[in-house]
């Protein structure tokens, strides 16, 4: 049995995370409520818990960084599961991994630091997803820039209050989503904020 989830609006806190249930053809709008707020997206099919978003794949699929209207986000078995729609924004992150509380303490000096891997384990752990050991996350909003040399910074978001990415589910998925918790560095331009997800029908 399926679970409807017609216009469902989902206001994530600063620093949290939430997760939930994504059925093809659906849509989902990912918004920035007061703008350079990153958020951690990851989505498993719901079929088969072994397959999930995939950057690594994505960007191979692509043979691109960058992300743009009609481009299609893939699995770790080449499987596309969600297609763009629609992005005020333009800049978007596939490198970088979750933030986890290791990361606070080797570069920040700060221990039990909140962070996205918790945040994402706890978010998907209803749903029976296992803590995996990373995760590999489609980084909304975050503007990290690589250069000639191959030096990779990160700046604060492109993104202003109420900008966003739609994106359109081509499977059943399970999706969850983080307000990374990071104030210590431009990544978030130092301020960490809400984020809002609408679910909607096609």
């Amino acid at each position: 049995m399926k679970h409807q989830l017609t216009h469902q609006t989902l206001l994530v806190p600063a620093k949290e995370g939430r997760g939930f249930l994504l059925e093809k053809g659906q849509l989902i709008k990912v918004i920035d409520e007061e703008g350079q707020q990153v958020v951690d997206f990851v989505a498993y099919r719901t079929s088969n818990l072994k397959e999930r978003l995939d950057p690594s794949v994505t960007m191979d699929a692509l043979r691109s960084m960058n992300l743009k209207p009609s481009d299609i986000l893939y699995s770790n078995m080449y499987t596309p599961l969600l297609t763009i729609l629609e992005d005020t924004v333009g800049k978007h992150d596939l490198i970088n991994s979750a933030c986890r509380p290791e990361m606070y303490t080797f570069l920040y000096d700060k221990t039990n630091h909140a962070s996205c891997y918790h945040n994402l384990n706890a978010a998907l752990a209803p749903f029976g997803i296992p803590q995996p050991d990373q995760h590999y996350t489609f980084n909304i909003f975050m503007n990290t820039i690589v250069d000639e040399q191959g030096n990779i910074e990160v700046k604060a978001p492109l993104s202003k209050a109420g900008d966003y990415i739609l994106m359109r589910a081509e499977l059943d998925l399970i999706v969850a989503v983080s307000a990374c918790p990071c104030e210590e560095s431009d990544c978030n331009g130092y301020h960490c904020s809400p984020i809002r997800v609408e679910i909607l029908p096609n």
